[in-house]
């Protein structure tokens, strides 16, 4: 079993953000959280190394089943400072960036499969103006060499340092006590041990790399690109397990949402934590935290979290929050919060649950087989029990027992004539 060490302890200054780099989200799930799972597909040995805001972040992941350090970075900052007081634990060992959340655990895994000291990983670029050039002769590495110091024939070399090594345990152990900081940065480099390791005779073989999977997260710009990048991968996947997205680009689709049975998503919606089941979802919806299952929502619609939605259709511009619904009708321009409503049940046009008072929230039941016309008002806490009409433009303020008309209505006054007084003329 590999050990795997992530990274994790910058403080992201070009991301402009309050918030720890690696706690920034790619659909709605965290950059962090993304290295960690693919990590587990590998091994059960994995070390975080943490420093700015160490305390949010380690809430954060603290769960996940890691063990989790906290780096000195006034003794050791650097990449190779890092390392200076983590336990090496086994035989290999993979060192990670936690900005770099479209790594697979397929590609991980192309790490141990090599012979080697030392795996490192390179990127081929078109364009390698800026970076480092690393020389390789016969599929070794020979140097790192910076663009300042290369010759004009490394200048040509397109190969980059991407970033991520695996090293035998034995290397780390050599060569991380050998670290110095006499450089101007006054930082501890991960990428000094190459060039001892070389020097030394070691078996030092390069991995090419995809761009695209080793694409690292350092400013809001990047994170945009990459989320565009992890959308596309979810919803290729749910495609492909046979979910009709129509027009792809412009649904999103977060990374904890499912799909089961015959699902179909129109254009324009959002879907965030939900489980989709053998349901429709029209045009330009937005689902949160809900479960829908054998259903049609939409077009327009808005689910909200701590909803159960169950045989049932929700049309256009009607909001449902924290509600269970079952084989019911809302086809338009409604509010259901905190409600519970039963099979055969049909909710009119302009339906509110007025659920909450200023201080707490409260819950309307509705039966089955419950008409609500238009217009009305239900004042939570509130029952409407089965068989019972509710005439529109009513308010309801207190229970309505089975087979009942509910009607509330101020009597209309018509002034005759009204209209040529008020504008004065006939």
């Amino acid at each position: 079993m590999p050990q795997i060490i992530i990274l994790a302890a910058g403080k992201g200054t070009r991301m402009k953000s309050d918030t720890p780099k690696v706690l920034h989200t790619l659909c709605n799930k965290s950059m962090i959280d993304y290295i960690i799972d693919e990590s587990k597909k590998i091994t059960s040995s994995i070390d975080v190394i943490l420093a700015h805001k160490f305390d949010e972040v380690k809430k954060k992941i603290e769960k996940k089943g890691v063990r989790i350090h906290k780096q000195n970075l006034e003794k050791f900052p650097g990449t190779g400072g890092a390392l200076k007081e983590v336990p090496f634990t086994e035989d290999k060992i993979l060192i990670l960036n936690g900005d770099m959340p479209l790594v697979t655990s397929q590609e991980i895994q192309k790490f141990f499969e090599i012979d080697a000291d030392i795996v490192m990983s390179i990127m081929k670029l078109e364009n390698p103006d800026g970076y480092g050039r690393v020389v390789i002769e016969n599929g070794n590495v020979k140097k790192i060499v910076e663009q300042k110091d290369a010759s004009e024939d490394e200048l040509k070399i397109p190969y980059v340092n991407a970033g991520v090594y695996m090293f035998k345990k034995e290397v780390l152990e050599k060569y991380i006590p050998m670290l110095d900081n006499n450089n101007a940065q006054k930082e501890y480099y991960l990428t000094d041990i190459i060039e001892m390791a070389v020097k030394d005779g070691l078996k030092v073989k390069a991995l090419e790399v995809g761009v695209e999977d080793f694409k690292g997260i350092n400013s809001k710009k990047d994170l945009a690109e990459a989320e565009k990048i992890m959308c596309d991968r979810i919803k290729e996947k749910w495609m492909k397990a046979g979910v009709i997205i129509r027009l792809p680009d412009t649904v999103f689709i977060d990374a904890y949402s499912k799909f089961e049975g015959e699902c179909e998503i129109e254009s324009g919606c959002v879907i965030k934590k939900s489980k989709i089941i053998n349901s429709k979802i029209k045009a330009n919806s937005v689902i949160e935290e809900a479960i829908i299952n054998n259903s049609e929502i939409g077009p327009m619609a808005r689910i909200r979290p701590k909803s159960e939605i169950t045989d049932s259709k929700i049309g256009n511009f009607v909001e449902v929050k924290a509600s269970k619904l079952n084989d019911v009708k809302a086809g338009h321009l409604s509010y259901l919060g905190d409600s519970e409503i039963e099979s055969g049940t049909n909710i009119g046009a302009g339906t509110i649950t007025c659920n909450y008072d200023g201080k707490a929230k409260y819950k309307t039941k509705i039966g089955k087989n419950v008409f609500v016309g238009s217009d009305t008002q239900l004042i939570a806490p509130v029952t409407i029990e089965d068989d019972v009409i509710i005439a529109a433009g009513s308010t309801v303020n207190k229970d309505i027992p089975k087979g009942s008309l509910a009607i509330s209505r101020t009597p209309l006054k018509i002034v005759q004539g009204f209209y040529y007084k008020f504008f004065g003329k006939k």
